[in-house]
């Protein structure tokens, strides 16, 4: 199974460690500097392409910059890096966003994809004028998603009426480099977000979570998704904290958490605003560790404000734990550090490598045993030939052997 890794840049240096984490309803304490540091941000990138990461998240808030222009000028200092933007329908009219992505992917040479982000906050939401509850959201989400992908891959004009939009003839001159259109990533865990991503979602994104918990997730996407005739890849995030020694990553883990604590003060964990967060929350009640890496006290202290579980140990006990997401259907890996900068550039050194090179492995594995499956099946029809005709007098290969017909393993097992 294929992997592809995510990071994620912010547009000035904060993290929970410093107060001014950026969560769902906006930014949570005050940083010194601009809202948008170029320089910070102009490494960030970099850092992330010079990791060989495949893409960064470019995030969402009321009030943050502009994540269209993010993107833009990400690609025009970069030459390999993918960009997934964040995006939340209602605020640009579907033919719009369509056209002003499918322009920025011709622009990129096809390395932008969309993020969508229905709103689990009211408030946020309302910052911007969204007034509509959460079920009317992510109705108007399907309707948003109906019209762009229509727009992307239509090469007549169109009509579309629906309860929250209404476009009539349609066409975007404009077509995506990426074929057939651009892909579409989609955010949210509760039940109205599940039946829009198994309609819509290339790829469906959820937090961390235990094993077995993702894993009966991406079966309920799955069976939502299969009379749509669909089966959407699943992208699984969490924030690695590596360490030399095992003993030195729990020993940073329960640093990390006593300086967030520090910063936060008496502050009480916000109530979750989506079921995401719930989620999370719900997983650190059964323990601050489960599955033996999965390190969920981040989350509970924080409310499990975004993506806050983390993976604890060194490289290669990490690389393990996400390997088994991945075969567990986890086709996308989204990783960001509490230090995000330095963590990013270790992720790139040391974890990303031994992640990719086992995938490798392990798909040479797969071909190697089709192959000898494949093999197998040959020297038995060959073996059945010469029985019949052995039986008839005559023989398989015109000199009375059967064995030219078998095919030589090496000549067919990858090695």
């Amino acid at each position: 199974m294929p992997v592809e890794f995510i990071g994620m840049v912010s547009n000035r240096p904060q993290s929970e460690l410093t107060g001014g984490e950026s969560g769902v309803d906006g930014p949570l304490g005050r940083v010194d500097g601009p809202p948008l540091d170029v320089e910070h941000l102009t490494r960030f990138i970099r850092v992330h392409e010079e990791g060989e990461f495949d893409r960064i998240l470019i995030g969402y808030f009321a009030g943050a910059p502009d994540g269209w222009a993010i993107s833009s000028y990400a690609a025009s200092i970069t030459d390999r890096l993918g960009f997934l933007m964040a995006h939340r329908p209602g605020f640009v009219a579907p033919t719009v966003a369509a056209r002003k992505a499918a322009t920025l992917d011709v622009l990129s040479g096809g390395r932008f994809a969309m993020h969508i982000i229905t709103g689990g906050s009211d408030i946020d939401q309302q910052r911007d004028g969204d007034y509509l509850d959460k079920v009317e959201r992510y109705a108007r989400t399907s309707e948003f998603l109906d019209i762009a992908r229509q727009d992307w891959v239509s090469d007549h004009p169109f009509d579309y009426e629906g309860r929250f939009y209404r476009v009539s003839q349609a066409f975007s001159a404009i077509k995506s480099l990426q074929q057939p259109h651009i892909p579409v990533y989609f955010g949210g865990s509760s039940n109205e977000a599940l039946d829009v991503a198994a309609k819509h979602a290339d790829v469906w994104a959820t937090w961390g979570e235990p094993l077995a918990e993702v894993k009966a997730q991406i079966a309920d996407l799955h069976s939502r998704a299969r009379p749509f005739g669909r089966k959407p890849g699943v992208s699984v995030s969490f924030r690695p904290i590596l360490g030399a020694t095992e003993e030195k990553a729990w020993e940073r883990a329960h640093q990390i958490l006593e300086r967030i604590k520090i910063v936060r003060g008496d502050a009480p964990p916000p109530a979750p605003a989506n079921a995401g967060s719930q989620r999370l929350l719900d997983a650190a009640k059964g323990g601050h560790v489960r599955d033996e890496r999965l390190y969920t006290a981040i989350a509970e202290v924080t409310g499990a404000r975004g993506n806050s579980t983390a993976l604890v140990g060194t490289p290669d006990q990490v690389a393990e734990t996400l390997l088994q997401y991945n075969e567990a259907g986890c086709t996308t890996l989204l990783i960001r550090g509490y230090n995000p900068v330095e963590d990013a550039i270790d992720y790139g050194r040391d974890l990303l490598p031994i992640v990719r090179d086992e995938v490798r492995l392990r798909d040479l594995r797969a071909l190697n045993e089709a192959a000898r499956a494949q093999q197998e099946v040959a020297e038995r029809a060959a073996a059945q030939s010469s029985e019949g005709g052995s039986s008839s007098g005559g023989s398989s290969n015109g000199t009375g052997s059967s064995e030219g017909a078998a095919v030589p393993a090496e000549s067919v097992a990858v090695r």
